[in-house]
């Protein structure tokens, strides 16, 4: 139960378990005057839909029944002929508008066709169908978490300047924006975000008289669908109270050539009857290789989700962190998925350090994950979550997924040229947009089987990356500066 969500704590049950009796209780308990029906659509940003509590009445009648949206202005491929669609909100969402001046609740929702059907298509309802085959095919559950990365935008200011692209876990004053961030995150938690964490990233610069300053928030694993719902009602928090303190804020991959791009890296795990199955013997376990495995072979459509728009492979480019080689390893930031430090080592740390405390009867084998390190800030999240879903899956059910796990490890240095026999075998991620449309193209079944992601939808992202017809862009703008700015300008809020 998270005590800093109103509704979880007024009602004195997790958020999973809230009805409808419920949410109707807390909004005549507490005088609530609005309620916002809030939905993601094809730019990946929530849209809204506000309500007036006319009475108790009218309020059971939108929770029960939902309303009508116009399709056609939310996804490309809903025609305007037939574009009515239906949002229903989903309980376990409930939250407070940290914004609204008139006491106001909002649901996030799911989309329904004429027939009272989940549309196929939607994002959310992707997920959901990913999701869902992960746990009626392997037997277990699939848990996720993200990191925000963005860039604050403020006036500059000349005194503590910090250090140039060493900015990571800075403190203030030498950083502007951590008391932003702390107010963000706690924001955050109120409308029911499970944060592990948030500190300054090593991104910040001066450019025309504005400071940037980039940070990170990074969750807790939980379930694959609620991961997403943290996320985009984050990135909802975020920009608002960003326009609140008259800041900027973007969580676009690139801004600007030489300095450090921002990521949306995904860790995850795998659960069965509460244990984590990413472990075995206290190292990396079968199941986590063979879930790498599936992440190896789709790597390259993947893009598809999590990097679309041309500024996104502005940061996939060689000798940054950010990932370039298909790939994965032990601790290393260079590779595509990481498996970060686990607590794996059997050293009593806690007690070296505090010599007065007994044992700790921690369970530290939950805290194992494996990260995956392409995706950006102009992924849909939804669609996202479910590829990387589908990746595990697949990886799983491979037959030669501990072959292709061992093919594609590399040692902690990439760059040792001990270890460049085996880079140099190595695939790589797409350098376009159009490069990943065609990468989708080849390997669409593997997410249309089970009926997860729809024909339609695969289409519509294919049909769009292919749009930008930036096949050599990324070569072409190398050395021109301003026509990067202007494509930077163009994707600043993406996503």
């Amino acid at each position: 139960m998270n005590p800093l969500n109103p509704l979880s704590s007024f009602l004195q049950k997790p958020s999973y378990e809230f009805t409808k009796q419920d949410i109707i209780s807390f909004v005549e308990e507490k005088e609530i005057q609005m309620v916002n029906f809030m939905y993601p659509a094809s730019d990946g940003r929530l849209k809204t839909l506000n309500f007036v509590v006319n009475d108790k009445v009218y309020l059971d009648t939108i929770l029960t029944c939902g309303e009508r949206v116009d399709g056609s202005s939310l996804f490309p491929f809903i025609e305007a002929g037939s574009s009515d669609l239906y949002v229903v909100p989903r309980f376990r969402t409930a939250f407070m508008d940290p914004f609204a001046e008139i006491p106001t609740l909002c649901l996030l929702c799911s989309y329904f066709n004429k027939d009272g059907e989940l549309l196929s298509s939607s994002p959310e309802y992707t997920l959901h169908k990913a999701n869902k085959t992960f746990i009626e095919t392997t037997g277990m559950t699939f848990e996720a978490m993200g990191e925000l990365e963005y860039y604050v935008i403020g006036d500059e200011d000349t005194t503590f300047t910090a250090t140039n692209q060493r900015g990571y876990h800075e403190s203030g004053p030498f950083v502007k924006y951590n008391q932003f961030r702390a107010h963000c995150m706690h924001l955050i938690a109120q409308a029911g975000g499970q944060i592990k964490y948030g500190h300054s990233e090593v991104g910040n610069f001066t450019l025309d008289g504005k400071i940037y300053e980039q940070n990170e928030i990074e969750f807790l694993p939980t379930m694959v669908e609620d991961a997403a719902d943290q996320l985009i009602i984050a990135k909802w928090i975020i920009r608002n109270l960003a326009y609140e303190y008259g800041l900027n804020v973007t969580f676009a991959p690139k801004i600007t050539t030489g300095k450090a791009g921002s990521g949306l890296h995904i860790h995850m795990r795998i659960m069965k009857d509460g244990k984590n199955q990413m472990l075995e013997n206290g190292a990396l376990s079968t199941t986590a290789k063979k879930a790498i495995a599936g992440m190896m072979t789709l790597a390259p459509s993947l893009t598809a989700f999590g990097n679309t728009n041309p500024t996104s492979y502005f940061r996939l480019v060689p000798h940054q962190e950010a990932p370039t080689n298909i790939c994965w390893g032990d601790r290393n930031r260079s590779v595509l998925v990481r498996v970060p430090l686990g607590w794996t080592a059997g050293a009593d740390m806690y007690r070296q350090v505090n010599p007065l405390e007994t044992g700790s009867d921690i369970n530290t084998s939950q805290k194992q994950t494996v990260e995956i390190r392409s995706a950006d800030g102009s992924a849909d999240i939804y669609q996202l979550l479910a590829g990387i879903t589908v990746a595990c899956r697949h990886g799983l059910e491979m037959k030669d997924a501990l072959t292709l796990a061992e093919k594609t490890y590399v040692d902690v240095n990439i760059h040792l040229a001990a270890n460049q026999y085996k880079v140099d075998a190595l695939e790589h991620l797409p350098d376009s947009c159009a490069a990943s449309a065609e990468r989708l193209q080849q390997q669409r079944a593997v997410y249309e089987q089970y009926n997860i992601f729809s024909p339609a939808t695969i289409d519509g992202i294919i049909n769009k990356l292919k749009s930008y017809q930036d096949e050599n862009l990324r070569k072409e703008l190398t050395t021109d500066s301003s026509k990067m700015m202007e494509l930077v300008t163009t994707y600043f809020h993406c996503g």
